[in-house]
C-alpha cells in the first residue's frame, strides 16, 4: 500500500512546468489547480477538448490550457479475457514547437506514447530541462500490448528523470523495464472528497444494502457478469430482493437491459449525470458495485469510501487492490472466475447493518488523507527529485 505522508520541502523548485495530456476529466481539475498554484507558470497541453466516449462537459476555468494541433485514431483493443473496447490514440504534432515555445523546467508528459516521445526528443535537445512521466498504468491493463510497444516504452521509461505510478501495480510493471525505485513516485487518482465525505454516513435499512454502479457501459467494466452473478444469487434467494442502481451509459446499455432477471431483481437505470449530482446519488445507496475485468485506478472508489460506500470491487482495479481492505472496507474477488464472485456478492449482501456501518466508517477514513493537496504534493516531491 502506498503511504500518504505529504512532501515536507520545496527547495529548488523550478519555476515552469509544462503538462502533457489528453484532456481534462472533472475530477483532475482540483488536482491542475493546486499544481498551477506551485509554480510561477504551469500551462496544460492537450491532445482534445473531450474523448467521443465521454459525457463530461470542457472546463478547465483557471488554468492555462492549449489544445493541440493532433491526430486521432480508433482502435480496438483485445484483453486476455476476451472482452474488447474502442480506444482513442492522440498523436499530437505540435509538441516540440508547443515546448521550444514555452522552454519549461520541467516537462510532465501523460501516458507512454506519440506525445511522451517527443517530450522525450526535447529533453535531449535541452538538457537543462527534466522530464516526468506520467505513467497511468497497472499490471493488468497492461497484457497483450505487443513487442513493438514493450520496446517503445522502455526506451521511454529509460530517458525519464522520475516516472508517477496510480500505485503498487503500476510500480512493479514501470520497474519491469528496468526504472530504478528511487525514480518512481506514487500519484492516485483523486478529486475534491468534500462533496462525498459531507454525506451522512448512517443508512436507512431500506438503502444499506442497494447495490450502486457509476461508469461507462462497455465490456471493459464487468457489468455483463456481475449481473449474471446477481441472477444467481437472487435465484438462489427468492425471500430477498435485489436493487441495482446504474449509473452511466454507453454502447452496451440495449444489450445490458435485455438481459433476463429473477423478478426479485429490480435494476434503475439512470442514464448519464453531471459529475456535481453524483453525491446526491451516493447518499441514496448503501453499497459500490465495482467489477471492472481491467482499470488502471477507477476513481468512484475514492468518492464511493469517501461517501461511506464499502466497495464490493474487483481486484483488477488499482484502487481496489491498493484502498479495499476484504472485509474491512469492501469485498473483493477476481471478475473472471464465477465463484468468487457469487461468494462476494454473497457475503455483501449478508452482511449486518451494524457491521455495514462500522465499514462505512473505515471506508470514509481509509481515504480522508487522498486528497488533491496531498497528490499534488506528491507530484511536486517528484519535481524536487529531479530538480535537486
Amino acid at each position: 500500500m502506498f503511504s500518504l505522508s505529504k512532501n515536507q520541502g520545496a527547495a529548488g523548485r523550478p519555476q515552469t512546468s509544462v503538462l502533457l495530456t489528453n484532456f481534462v476529466p472533472p475530477y483532475r481539475l482540483p488536482l491542475y489547480k493546486g499544481l498551477s498554484g506551485a509554480f510561477s507558470d504551469f500551462r496544460i497541453l492537450l491532445s482534445t477538448e473531450m474523448e467521443p466516449s465521454r459525457a463530461w462537459p470542457v472546463a478547465w476555468d483557471g488554468l492555462q490550457v492549449t489544445v493541440q494541433r493532433a491526430l486521432t485514431v480508433s482502435r480496438t483493443w483485445k484483453h486476455r479475457l476476451g472482452f474488447s473496447e474502442t480506444v482513442y490514440v492522440h498523436v499530437p504534432y505540435d509538441t516540440l514547437h508547443l515546448l521550444r515555445r514555452h522552454r519549461p523546467d520541467v516537462v510532465i508528459s501523460a501516458e507512454l506514447g506519440a506525445r511522451t516521445l517527443q517530450a522525450a526528443l526535447y529533453r535531449k535537445l535541452n538538457p537543462a530541462t527534466r522530464l516526468i512521466v506520467w505513467a497511468c498504468v497497472s499490471e493488468h491493463t497492461e497484457q497483450n500490448r505487443g513487442l513493438l510497444r514493450a520496446w517503445l516504452r522502455r526506451w521511454l521509461l529509460l530517458q525519464a528523470d522520475a516516472v508517477l505510478v496510480n500505485g503498487q501495480s503500476g510500480a512493479r510493471y514501470i520497474r519491469g523495464f528496468g526504472v530504478p525505485s528511487e525514480k518512481v513516485f506514487f500519484a492516485p487518482y483523486t478529486t475534491d472528497m468534500s462533496p462525498w465525505s459531507a454525506i451522512p454516513l448512517p443508512r436507512e435499512p431500506r438503502i444499506a444494502q442497494r447495490l450502486l454502479f457509476v461508469g461507462r457501459l462497455v465490456a471493459v467494466k464487468g457489468l455483463f457478469p456481475f449481473l449474471l452473478a446477481l441472477a444467481r444469487w437472487s435465484a438462489a434467494h427468492p425471500e430477498r430482493n435485489a436493487e441495482l442502481w446504474v449509473v452511466g451509459d454507453g454502447p452496451c446499455r440495449a444489450s445490458l437491459q435485455a438481459l433476463r432477471l429473477p423478478p426479485n431483481i429490480f435494476v434503475r437505470w439512470l442514464g448519464n449525470t453531471s459529475y456535481q449530482q453524483l453525491p446526491e446519488l451516493y447518499a441514496q445507496a448503501g453499497i459500490l458495485a465495482f467489477p471492472t475485468l481491467s482499470d488502471e485506478w477507477g476513481v468512484v472508489v475514492n468518492e464511493a469510501m469517501a461517501a461511506g460506500l464499502p466497495v464490493l470491487g474487483s481486484v483488477y482495479s488499482q484502487a481496489v487492490e491498493e484502498l479495499v481492505v476484504d472485509g474491512a472496507t469492501g469485498w473483493t474477488f477476481r471478475p473472471d472466475q464465477p465463484s468468487e464472485l457469487d461468494a462476494a456478492l454473497d457475503r455483501a449482501l449478508s452482511t449486518r447493518s451494524d457491521v455495514l456501518q462500522a465499514m462505512r466508517e473505515a471506508s470514509r477514513l481509509r481515504v480522508k488523507d487522498l486528497t488533491p493537496d496531498t497528490v499534488r504534493d506528491r507530484i511536486l516531491q517528484a519535481v524536487n527529485y529531479v530538480c535537486r
